[in-house]
């Protein structure tokens, strides 16, 4: 009888203090959740990749935090140095996304004020400051002791490492992933092969047929790349010429064929093309003049009247630079809407290219001509909204400038240069360059010359020159 007693009262005493345990833990969660709130947000983590910032558009830095939170707006956000930016929130975070690629080797500073939680209470500053790595940049070097090869440099052009080596390359491509490199091979036929970027896991990518591929290109997003092609056998019923195809070069896709950009009722052959920054989307010019956005198959295509060629598309907006009939215009691809394109001095020449600057304003080509209309000098500049320019780089005569490239952050500029043009002759690939080639790379916020290399097709550059 009293053992039960006794043990009623062991079970009675394990119960009293598990209660009490209890009760203590609630008021402690309570009271921990009403000092939080008393104190405000506090940060609990940071993501960001830097390196990854500075490569493409669309990285985000993520504060997370001890309290789900109330809208932030973008007034509440400061990125210095500034960079345009958009943000989001979610629960307990609060991202801010960049919408152009960062500057390399430059410290940031986000900053967001008056962040207050969903319950109320004080509302606290959320800070963290990070430094973008330096860049690389792959260029193109033909007529090597090996062959031609492709290789990856710092802007020091210090530590150029080759990555990948062929006996023919014409053209070649940076996808996020992958390295695209367009080759001849034994038969003299185009071959697209695809590697990782150190030049590693190499495959050969599928072709509509046996021909030739030109005007190859890389989208922002997805992986994918484009080319026309042309049929060794053209001018025959049924071959195809200049015919736009896509093709993811995902390792997962490496069995899919690709597939031919068709619109309804367009002639199928294609002049000019380009894929629209951050999207896998494309537009182009037919051989019959017509403007046409579609996605990366000929879906839900879009008619933008007459245009001779496209001249870029500004990354991080929907506008393109046309070179129309009538001349040079401004379209935006989501409205329809277009205006002329700002003119500048004629002091400084005649318009010959035109190149968009991530963040605003263009860079362009000029020549300088005398009273019989020869040109005896180019001149390259920056051109404002306003049209004011600045001349970033005076090219001597006899020198030509054969492409210029804005980096992704809008920070560099690549001026592809062949010097003493008469006398430098050209070689016999399909897509033809002088022998001797120089790439100059240009800070354009000062003018100031980085290097020059040797060689071409800057992995900054979404075209082939030419």
């Amino acid at each position: 009888m009293s053992t039960d007693a006794a043990g009623g009262t062991r079970r009675l005493g394990f119960g009293a203090v598990f209660a009490i345990v209890v009760a203590i833990l609630a008021v402690l969660a309570t009271t921990g959740a009403v000092v939080s709130v008393a104190q405000g947000p506090r940060v609990t983590d940071v993501a960001v990749d830097p390196e990854a910032a500075v490569d493409a558009s669309g990285t985000r830095l993520i504060f997370t935090t001890t309290q789900s939170l109330q809208e932030v707006d973008a007034s509440q956000v400061t990125v210095t140095p500034d960079v345009p930016f958009a943000v989001d929130t979610s629960g307990r975070s609060v991202g801010v996304r960049f919408t152009l690629p960062l500057w390399d080797e430059t410290e940031y500073t986000v900053t967001i004020d008056g962040v207050t939680g969903l319950g109320g209470g004080p509302s606290a500053t959320l800070s963290e400051t990070f430094t973008t790595p330096a860049i690389d940049l792959y260029l193109l070097q033909r007529g090597g002791e090996n062959g031609d090869s492709v290789f990856v440099t710092d802007l020091g052009g210090e530590q150029a490492i080759p990555v990948f080596t062929h006996p023919a390359i014409e053209d070649f491509r940076v996808t996020a992933d992958h390295l695209v490199i367009s080759v001849r091979d034994e038969q003299d036929r185009s071959q697209l092969i695809v590697t990782d970027h150190d030049g590693e896991n190499e495959r050969t990518l599928a072709l509509p047929g046996e021909g030739t591929i030109a005007n190859l290109q890389s989208a922002d997003r997805g992986d994918r790349i484009g080319y026309t092609y042309t049929d060794d056998a053209v001018g025959t019923e049924g071959a195809l010429e200049s015919a736009l195809f896509t093709a993811s070069v995902d390792d997962s896709a490496a069995d899919d064929e690709p597939v031919q950009v068709v619109v309804e009722g367009s002639d199928p052959r294609v002049d000019s093309w380009s894929f629209v920054p951050d999207t896998d989307s494309v537009l182009f010019v037919g051989f019959d003049s017509a403007l046409t956005l579609t996605g990366p198959t000929g879906e839900n295509p879009a008619s933008f009247g007459l245009a001779n060629t496209i001249a870029g598309i500004t990354p991080g907006t929907s506008e393109a630079i046309i070179d129309r009939p009538e001349g040079w215009v401004i379209l935006d691809l989501s409205t329809g809407d277009e205006t002329d394109l700002v003119q500048t001095s004629d002091e400084i020449g005649t318009l010959n290219d035109v190149e968009p600057i991530p963040g605003g304003g263009t860079l362009r080509t000029l020549s300088l001509r005398d009273a019989s209309g020869q040109p005896i000098a180019t001149t390259v500049a920056t051109v404002d909204a306003d049209g004011a320019a600045d001349i970033v780089m005076d090219v001597p005569n006899g020198d030509a400038v054969l492409q210029t490239c804005v980096s992704p952050s809008g920070r560099y500029a690549a001026v592809l240069v062949a010097p003493d043009v008469v006398s430098n002759r050209y070689d016999g690939y399909l897509l033809p360059l002088p022998d001797r080639v120089e790439t100059h790379i240009l800070a354009l916020d000062d003018a100031d010359e980085i290097v020059a290399l040797s060689g071409f097709d800057a992995s900054w550059c979404r075209l082939p020159p030419g």
